[in-house]
């Protein structure tokens, strides 16, 4: 691919000159977006699943590195069960065992090999057995320097290891089954019979959240690059389960109708009590936030109106896509007849109501008077203060607020100087006030082509129409000053430019997920859907060799060449 006549390879740029060149366009931080899943592993160390602490993933740093990326975002990496691998369903303290690299595991037990698969996707529950398996056995032969360590590691996370470990071993006692399908007066959370019966299940458990906080730690130490966070807005069984007294009875958390979900998404995720966010409530959420920060470089905050101006929906009525949809926001509905019981949770008062829009709309509640905005704001306020107290940078963290931006949360992002995401797929060419067209970004925001829940960038432009493929090549050949517009008929190029339109916004930050880097064709997650196929996507351990020829081809993203296109545009 190139432009006016030459495009080194992405390797041969040293990373300090794309560095220097990107502080020139005001990008301060480019993030490579990747989920545990993922990343890509060796043919002798894929137990079916991708993992950060690979060797083919120490490949993987040092390539980003060399294409001036200042960070990784991560997604969640929490323990999933073995029926349910979406991240953003795991445990919010424990982590995923599957990051543990097999040749980790070879420094524990053998037979290691017998596990390893040559797996294009990923394969989930032979992942989930064959992890569960290799820990059984390295605990069965634990030494007695690897017992000193766990007992210190059990007591610095007694707050919520041994419980974690509980649910587990119950789950496995349950033949699988969920918390909801157990007898809730034989199983009580902090039950001491339950601990001492189940003692030694909760302590191979926790042996296997000390090897793969170690492994986390030496990722952390060796990537070269910050590490972001996701701290997702859904609670795991485990934490429903252990956490039951936290939540608000009757409700559960989704997400309201919006332009990209018409109908809304009935997630079934537990909602925070409000009566308790000054005592457990509060404090479960800054003990999520001081771990992350002490694990963690910086942190995208998964979905922050769950946080600010949850949307909520009625967990009884026996149709939850119903229910999502006439749900309400929990502090916007002080006199609703179909929800009376959040009258009492109410912070916007019936005046600051615009009844001629529907509840779920942005404008529903009209301004806020600065003590109702420090209301709504208690719990975000608490991960903010945890960050200050961790040494981290407001400006670092990532705010995932998509089409949706209801006032009480722009308000509470407005005092803290924090900006929204704009997604450029999305954008409406039509609208020229649309929040995801790029010359709306402000400095604060993020700017990205696509995220994880988004069709990769080279199958959403070989699905434009005629007319929207000379709409976009109208609007990046005038905002690039492109010298050969015909250029764009490559759906390579047009990635490109797309990339380039980002790094000449007035946005400071930018993130690329993986699978539009690279030009993947293959989707990783449909949101809302339960399929197999979701969550399985993955980089193969040549990616470097794929990333070339798919360039050479004209069909993935050549990020210096972007810098260089938004270079050319400054002038």
């Amino acid at each position: 691919m190139s432009h006016e006549g030459a495009s080194a390879a992405p390797a041969a740029y040293a990373r300090y000159v794309l560095r220097e060149k990107l502080e020139r366009l005001g990008v301060r931080r480019l993030l490579l977006a990747i989920h545990d899943v993922s990343f890509p592993s060796d043919p002798d160390e894929d137990l079916g699943r991708g993992s950060p602490a690979t060797r083919a993933s120490e490949r993987l740093f040092a390539y980003a590195r060399g294409l001036g990326f200042t960070g990784i975002q991560l997604g969640p990496q929490g323990q999933t069960s073995r029926a349910n691998p979406s991240p953003y369903d795991g445990t919010i303290f424990s982590r995923h065992i599957g990051n543990i690299a097999a040749g980790t595991w070879r420094a524990l037990v053998d037979g290691v090999d017998r596990f390893v698969v040559g797996a294009r996707s990923a394969v989930h529950a032979h992942n989930y057995d064959a992890t569960h398996a290799l820990l059984d056995a390295a605990f069965a032969r634990i030494t007695a320097a690897q017992q000193k360590h766990l007992e210190a590691f059990v007591h610095e996370h007694a707050s919520w290891l041994p419980l974690d470990g509980l649910h587990a071993a119950l789950c496995e006692e349950h033949q699988g089954a969920g918390f909801r399908q157990w007898d809730p007066m034989s199983e009580r959370v902090n039950d001491p019979a339950l601990l001492a019966r189940y003692a030694r299940s909760i302590d191979r458990y926790a042996f296997g959240q000390m090897l793969v906080h170690q492994e986390h730690e030496r990722v952390r130490r060796t990537a070269g690059l910050q590490l972001y966070g996701d701290m997702q807005i859904g609670y795991s069984d485990a934490d429903a389960w252990r956490f039951a007294d936290t939540f608000l009875h009757g409700y559960r958390m989704g997400a309201p109708p919006s332009r990209t979900n018409p109908d809304g998404q009935p997630w079934g995720y537990p909602v925070l009590d409000p009566a308790k966010y000054q005592g457990k409530a509060g404090a479960l959420v800054v003990a999520r936030a001081e771990k992350a920060f002490a694990e963690y470089d910086s942190l995208r905050i998964d979905h922050p109106h769950g946080l600010i101006c949850p949307w909520v929906y009625r967990d009884d009525t026996g149709n939850d896509a119903v229910a999502v949809r006439d749900g309400a926001r929990l502090f916007e509905s002080p006199d609703l007849p179909d929800h009376p019981a959040l009258a009492k949770f109410a912070i916007a008062r019936t005046d600051q109501i615009d009844r001629a829009k529907p509840r779920y709309d942005n404008d529903w509640v009209g301004e806020l008077e600065r003590e109702q905005v420090d209301r709504y704001a208690m719990l975000f306020d608490a991960i903010l203060d945890a960050a200050k107290r961790a040494g981290r940078s407001t400006d670092d963290i990532s705010c995932e607020v998509l089409s949706t931006m209801p006032a009480p949360l722009g308000a509470v992002l407005a005092r803290h100087g924090l900006g929204r995401w704009r997604i450029t797929q999305k954008a409406n060419l039509d609208d020229p006030d649309d929040v995801y067209r790029a010359e709306n970004a402000v400095p604060e925001d993020w700017v990205m082509l696509g995220n994880h829940d988004t069709a990769p960038i080279i199958t959403v432009i070989e699905r434009w129409t005629p007319e929207k493929r000379e709409q976009w090549a109208r609007r990046l050949a005038a905002r690039l000053a492109l010298p050969r517009p015909e250029r764009l008929a490559s759906v390579g190029f047009t990635a490109t430019a797309m990339l380039a339109e980002l790094f000449a916004s007035r946005a400071e930050n930018v993130s690329i997920f993986f699978a539009d880097l690279f030009g993947c064709e293959e989707r990783f997650n449909v949101p809302g859907l339960v399929d197999e196929a979701n969550w399985t996507l993955r980089l193969p351990p040549d990616f470097e060799a794929l990333h070339a020829t798919r360039l050479a081809a004209e069909r993935a993203i050549d990020l210096p060449l972007a810098v260089e296109l938004a270079l050319a545009a400054q002038k």
